[in-house]
């Protein structure tokens, strides 16, 4: 690291520590959540069957639902199971110019999908065959994009867990 990026980075840990302090509570004394669990997260897709080909025929995420869009007729809301109860959703915009995916303030970073590490080493060289570019990190994590840049990461950390260590 650069002198610039040394000093940034104690000033941003002065404010972790300034926030954890303030808002974090220990792990039994903290209060129960309000919510009961991500229902879905909904990402745009260009593309539905491509869509479907990339996250059921390679990442083995199953198509279980696939209906109108009620917001905008002609278009499709679909949705994959990623296990747990909880799904990821797709829009498709047909018809309207979208653009290329960005990350912006507000926007999507990645989306984290946690693996047994069985799981997780078969996906790993089964998207290793079909080229898909990825990058590898700690043993258990993987980023990679989907057909329409969004970026993904599969995580061999239980739920509940972030590298190694017990959040939930």
């Amino acid at each position: 690291m650069n002198e610039t990026e040394q000093r940034r980075s104690a000033e941003q840990e002065t404010m972790r520590a300034r926030l954890r302090e303030k808002y974090m509570r220990p792990h039994d004394a903290a209060p129960a959540s309000t919510a009961r669990g991500l229902h879905h997260t909904a990402l745009v897709s260009a593309d539905v069957e491509r869509t479907v080909r990339f996250y059921q025929d390679l990442l083995g995420f199953p198509l279980v639902e696939l209906i109108e869009n009620r917001d905008y007729p002609g278009s499709s809301h679909f949705f994959f199971d990623i296990g747990n109860g909880n799904l990821l959703a797709f829009f498709d915009f047909p018809g309207l110019d979208l653009g290329p995916y960005q990350e912006v303030l507000g926007g999507l970073h990645h989306v984290a999908i946690s693996l047994e590490l069985s799981q997780w080493e078969r996906l790993r060289d089964r998207l290793t065959d079909a080229e898909v570019e990825f990058a590898e990190h700690s043993e258990v994590s993987m980023y990679f994009r989907d057909p329409d840049g969004a970026r993904i990461e599969l995580i061999a950390d239980p739920l509940g867990q972030m590298y190694g260590s017990r959040i939930l």
